[in-house]
């Protein structure tokens, strides 16, 4: 596949304080967003996510809380502004309450989001607007019950929904999220769409990606952007294009006329989004990832239990971020060539 071309980072819309002290990776890119896995486990198995018989590690393989907590200050020490929270499904974890306000209350995090599969979180939707989560993002790849069942291989449909109606009755800005897999939920574009019709929400459909731990062949023949969005205007003729958020975004936005909500379209294999990349990843296991698509680059679990400083920590963690791959498509030809790709509860959601 030809890269794309990297477009230079504009930098009038980037804070100049950020610039200047932040990181500021080998392509002259800020990076000011963490997506931070606290678990690997899943009370789901989609299967573009995981095999059905999914291994999680230990629990002594994760990071403990006061480890996240160390690791988010040395993040916001060096300029991370926002923090995704995503698992595995992060409600599962013991405490993910009283880890969720701590790390809201980090001196530097300005925003605190959340990826959930939606089948444990209504019950705490009020604190979560009480701690003043910026945004969730609930992947749900079908609003049908039996495709759901099919997708996921677990019945939790009616708990999973009663968190969409909830969130988007909310006041926390809320995107759902849907994986679209060819001959599998094609169907549920127009459908999960008209959703948008009443409702104050974003409905976004990502492009499958090759992280399913060996659950299944990675399909030649996918569902791109430009089939998506094909697909889209041709059942929406009033369909508007709105662009980006911000330049960092992944998501492309549209909206149909008249409705409420919003449409957005993710190309996250097609990868059209890189030059302008601010985001680290950090899994469960305290691996901190430059890019989705490469294997791992630095191991800060081990640093911290082999009793490095924090001194220590920011120095790996620029070093790091100043030897990123420029793109998914060189992280990949890396990562292919030794190990392959995991799956996508152990990288993070």
């Amino acid at each position: 596949m030809q890269l794309p071309v990297i477009s230079s980072f504009d930098r009038e819309n980037v804070d100049s304080a950020t610039f200047s002290s932040g990181l500021v990776d080998n392509f002259n890119r800020p990076i000011t967003y963490l997506r931070l896995a606290v678990t690997d486990r899943c009370n789901l198995r989609c299967a573009y996510c995981m095999p059905e018989n999914m291994r999680f590690l230990p629990t002594k393989e994760l990071l403990t809380d006061d480890e996240i907590m160390r690791l988010v200050g040395v993040c916001a020490a060096q300029g991370i502004r926002k923090v995704r929270i995503t698992g595995g499904e992060p409600f599962v974890r013991r405490g993910i309450m009283d880890l969720l306000w701590r790390i809201k209350e980090t001196s530097g995090i300005e925003e605190v989001h959340i990826t959930t599969n939606g089948v444990l979180t209504e019950p705490h939707i009020p604190e979560l607007q009480k701690m003043g989560i910026a945004s969730i993002n609930l992947s749900m790849d079908t609003f049908d019950a039996e495709r759901f069942r099919d997708l996921t291989r677990r019945d939790e449909f009616a708990a999973v929904h009663a968190t969409f109606e909830a969130l988007a009755a909310s006041a926390i800005p809320l995107s759902v999220n849907a994986v679209i897999m060819e001959n599998k939920n094609t169907d549920d574009v127009i459908a999960m769409s008209e959703q948008t019709q009443s409702k104050q929400f974003t409905m976004r459909f990502i492009e499958e990606m090759p992280f399913n731990g060996g659950t299944h062949e990675f399909p030649t023949l996918l569902w791109t952007h430009d089939k998506i969005l094909t697909t889209l205007k041709t059942a929406f003729p009033t369909m508007m294009a709105l662009g980006k958020a911000d330049n960092t975004a992944t998501a492309d936005l549209y909206q149909i006329q008249g409705y409420e909500g919003k449409i957005g379209i993710i190309a996250g294999f097609s990868r059209t989004f890189c030059g302008a990349c601010n985001r680290i990843r950090i899994t469960a296991k305290g691996t901190l990832k430059t890019c989705l698509y490469d294997n791992g680059v630095l191991n800060f679990k081990t640093m911290m239990r082999s009793g490095a400083s924090d001194e220590d920590l920011s120095e790996a963690l620029i070093r790091s971020v100043t030897n990123r791959f420029r793109d998914g498509f060189e992280a990949e030809r890396h990562t292919h060539a030794t190990v392959g790709f995991d799956s996508m509860s152990e990288i993070g959601g």
